[in-house]
């Protein structure tokens, strides 16, 4: 059983900065999965947390690239959703069964799939990045490669994404919500909120 066993852990809002003393950093005992909306940081957060880890940073999505030999987009186009959420899934899976420990950013939806969900609480460690509407917005309309937001109402499709996506992801093991502060103040904060999760699952075992 991983660490993910453990009890949940909310961030709190506030964490310590980067100025504080060094700090051994944890042994991460299996993959830290990454959950979250389109925007969330999923990626730019994830690559600077791996580094502070020393350990690999993996993502999900250009894993699906490189397995299908297609960008994203072409994927919705040319083979539809239902095949992307497929190869999604298997793509998943490997990552978290054939690495070593590592840091693994995920898209949008695929924390929504059940099996998707079981395979990470039983080999990994999930960690939702919460962000409210306004920001997420802010941070996708910066770019054109979203399948699902090429509606006539992008910022509704967002807020309707929000409300059918956030109860699924409030299951993860640890949530920290993300504000529009520089990016180093949020990787410190999911730094604080996973060593204080995998402290927790230390005294409870």
């Amino acid at each position: 059983m991983t660490a993910a066993s453990g009890a949940r852990v909310e961030a709190p809002e506030s964490a310590a900065g980067p100025s504080d003393p060094i700090r051994v950093h944890p042994v991460l005992p299996c993959t830290l999965v990454l959950v979250g909306l389109m925007g969330a940081g999923k990626s730019s957060i994830g690559r600077r947390l791996a580094q502070r880890l020393g350990v690999d940073f993996v993502d999900a999505d250009a894993e699906i690239e490189a397995a299908a030999g297609r960008t994203i987009p072409e994927i919705f186009q040319e083979l539809g959703e239902p095949a992307f959420r497929d190869g999604e899934r298997r793509v998943i899976r490997r990552l978290l069964e054939d690495r070593t420990p590592h840091v693994l950013a995920t898209g949008g939806g695929a924390f929504m799939a059940p099996d998707t969900r079981e395979a990470i609480k039983e080999k990994g460690l999930s960690l939702w990045l919460k962000a409210d509407l306004d920001t997420l917005f802010e941070r996708v309309a910066r770019r054109s490669n979203r399948p699902l937001l090429k509606t006539a109402d992008p910022k509704e499709t967002l807020r309707n994404l929000m409300a059918i996506r956030y109860p699924v992801y409030a299951e993860a093991d640890i949530v920290v919500e993300t504000r529009r502060v520089p990016i180093e103040t949020t990787v410190e904060k999911v730094y604080q909120a996973l060593v204080a999760h995998l402290n927790q699952c230390h005294l409870n075992q």
